[in-house]
């Protein structure tokens, strides 16, 4: 994966599928008030959320200033993974920024469009929820944030520069 053209059509790619599937869901499905609700299987719902929140619900940015003063930082924060993608050597951190750039693109998106970001995935077990109700966005960003995390802390990349260590016969 070339380091500009790979990771920008991933993220773009990972931007298109979320603002697809929030168009299906609130658009096509109706699923556009908060309670609305249609049940997929019986530990998933499309249940439509307006999140005028940061992660996880705070921070709730419920004037006008609050909202574009979030579009401003979540903008740069995105704008600094892009050039921070573009640099990446690892083409796996790569593809992980990619991820976090494109969902970071949908949910500001949203956030300019409507004044809120629109969250429709419940996954749940009976009354446990593992997770806030979320979008593809969300799971983008989240997955790359874990990608990222499990290689720094986990995976160690052989030095390319490193002279190999040679066995001795004694």
């Amino acid at each position: 994966m070339n380091g500009k053209t790979g990771g920008y059509a991933i993220a773009g790619a990972v931007f298109v599928i979320d603002q697809v599937v929030k168009w299906l869901v609130v658009d096509v499905l109706g699923i556009a008030r908060l309670g609305d609700r249609l049940e997929i299987v019986s530990i998933f719902d499309l249940r439509f959320v307006p999140n005028v929140g940061v992660s996880l619900g705070l921070l709730p940015a419920d004037s006008d200033a609050m909202r574009w003063a979030l579009v401003g930082v979540t903008a740069l924060i995105a704008l600094g993974v892009g050039i921070w993608m573009t640099r990446e050597p690892n083409r796996h951190d790569r593809a992980a920024l990619a991820l976090v750039l494109g969902g970071a693109l949908g949910n500001i998106l949203d956030r300019m469009r409507f004044g809120y970001v629109v969250d429709y995935a419940d996954l749940h077990f009976g009354e446990f929820r593992p997770f806030l109700v979320f979008n593809v966005a969300d799971a983008a960003i989240t997955i790359g944030v874990v990608i990222l995390l499990v290689r720094a802390l986990f995976v160690r990349e052989k030095d390319a520069g490193a002279a190999p260590v040679e066995k001795s016969n004694a």
